[in-house]
């Protein structure tokens, strides 16, 4: 089946931004659950999230795609808080705090961002393409 790449090229692009835009929501739920702790005395905190991406074919076209392949948890270590007044601490007073780093999230969000621009883009600039393709077909 023969796909006219530009179409193509739009249809990876919107799929890069369909990721993209999964990868910002995680991340921002990330850092809306930076200080999110149990509910009861050693009860685990919030537990990061992150997304791991997929190639795809798509079946009707055969361009490929990025798809989210999966939205899952970072097994890594929880920090551990001196705070004795807080209703999550343990017997010693520590409380367990998410293991989410606001620098590492930061720094995901701003690549998902850039990513996500330059999907755009590449639609942009595709649509531009067909457009003067349309008006040198009608000169």
């Amino acid at each position: 089946m023969f796909v006219d790449p530009l179409i193509a090229s739009q249809k990876i692009s919107a799929s890069g931004m369909d990721a993209q835009s999964t990868r910002l929501r995680v991340v921002s739920e990330n850092l809306a659950n930076v200080r999110s702790t149990g509910d009861a005395p050693g009860a685990d905190p919030y537990r990061r999230k992150l997304v791991s991406f997929a190639e795809h074919v798509d079946r009707a076209s055969g361009v490929p795609q990025v798809q989210v392949q999966k939205v899952f948890e970072d097994a890594s270590e929880f920090q551990l808080e001196y705070d004795p007044g807080n209703p999550a601490a343990n017997q010693q007073g520590y409380v367990k705090m998410p293991n989410v780093n606001v620098l590492i999230e930061m720094a995901d969000m701003r690549e998902a961002n850039r990513s996500y621009e330059a999907n755009i883009q590449s639609i942009k600039q595709a649509r531009d393409m067909i457009s003067s393709t349309i008006d040198l077909l009608r000169s």
